[in-house]
């Protein structure tokens, strides 16, 4: 390797570690924020989470003088891949993206590609009211390494109507076993969508023989071995799935609409008390009820990271503390408004304790089911 090559190799080792801006001088970053507006991409596919993005926005511009554009996307690896272009052309200042919400599969890619600014988490004032008992210093196995700052619990659960189905399964087998006793009631959003995917996993972890291997990379020489019966089982219920398995919802909102009108028997979403805000807002009926099947839900904590390139790293910094304080996390708790869990010690959020946990498997069974379901489904 030749003296380019090694000072290029080193440039990109510690760009993820790029400290333009410094979290250990807070007042110096509240100052400098003032005026700037942060382009915060993060799905849009919620009406509770845009509306408190709203509040959040009003907030910190009365008392910080940042505000809060959010940029809505339907998947963020859209926004990862803009962030990868903007790297390949060389700029380093002045990134079209100030601050993301990430996890999983789109955190190790950006952190793998040196996308982003820090460590800084740990130098946030309100990491010090942070729950330590959560995973919050890993995502999907990976070391977060202050590169990103927990937001929110995610947890895998579905969501049924006691009037219409009063029993409803405890395992994948027996949603199975309901599928085919009610054809046509039965299905789950098309991956690469976030919960599609995330159904893809939760199906595995329980219908593997050994899960060991989820926890690790891929190995392509098992996969189609351990994948096995998830295919097996996905073959089945499809032949009795909601319009046979050829078409399938875009997302947790629409089987949740799905659920209300009477088509399916179940929904699905990654938020615990999904199905009691959705009842608060008239979204779903009294008689809507979440659940999670006897091994647990798929747990994972979501966060909020910041670009290498980011324009406002010093708005986006005030901006995660805020969301990461005690008022802004009690709010988003609170089923009126989110219902998505907390990640600080709260005395009371008015939230219902979290479902069992289980942990998500190594990011890279994300892709490698995606494209697997695709080649045999995708149409």
């Amino acid at each position: 390797m030749n003296f380019t090559s090694i000072v290029t190799a080193c440039a990109l080792a510690f760009s993820s570690v790029s400290m333009a801006a410094d979290p250990s001088n807070w007042e110096q970053i509240e100052k400098d924020a003032k005026g700037q507006t942060v382009y915060f991409n993060a799905w849009g596919g919620s009406q509770e989470i845009n509306a408190y993005l709203r509040w959040a926005n009003e907030e910190l511009e009365s008392r910080y003088g940042v505000t809060i554009q959010h940029v809505k996307v339907s998947d963020i690896a859209e926004t990862v891949n803009r962030l990868v272009a903007e790297k390949a052309a060389g700029k380093t200042e002045g990134g079209s993206v100030d601050m993301v919400w990430i996890n999983g599969e789109n955190f190790k890619s950006m952190k793998a590609n040196g996308l982003l600014f820090g460590p800084f988490t740990e130098q946030l004032p309100n990491w010090r009211i942070v729950d330590k008992s959560l995973p919050v210093k890993e995502d999907f196995t990976e070391p977060t390494e202050g590169l990103e700052a927990p937001w929110g619990v995610g947890q895998l659960v579905f969501i049924h109507d006691e009037k219409t189905l009063a029993n409803p399964p405890t395992s994948f087998v027996e949603m199975l076993s309901l599928a085919k006793a009610n054809p046509g009631k039965v299905s789950y959003p098309k991956p690469p969508q976030f919960h599609g995917t995330s159904f893809l996993k939760a199906a595995l972890l329980e219908l593997a023989t050994d899960t060991t291997p989820l926890y690790q990379p891929v190995d392509e020489a098992q996969f189609s071995n351990i994948t096995a019966p998830l295919w097996a089982y996905l073959d089945e219920l499809h032949a009795v799935a909601w319009r046979n398995g050829k078409q399938f919802p875009a997302g947790s909102t629409e089987t949740m609409q799905l659920l209300d009108d009477g088509e399916l028997l179940l929904a699905i979403t990654f938020n615990p008390n999904a199905a009691e805000t959705a009842v608060k807002n008239g979204t779903l009926a009294p008689s809507a009820k979440t659940f999670a099947f006897d091994s647990g839900a798929l747990s994972n904590i979501h966060f909020m990271g910041i670009p290498w390139n980011a324009n406002a790293k010093e708005g986006a910094l005030v901006a995660i503390n805020f969301l990461m304080s005690e008022e802004a996390q009690s709010r988003k708790a609170n089923s009126d408004i989110w219902g998505d869990p907390a990640v600080v010690s709260l005395a009371s959020v008015g939230s219902k304790p979290l479902f069992k946990s289980q942990p998500e498997p190594h990011p890279s069974w994300q892709v490698a089911l995606e494209k697997a379901w695709l080649e045999r489904y995708g149409q």
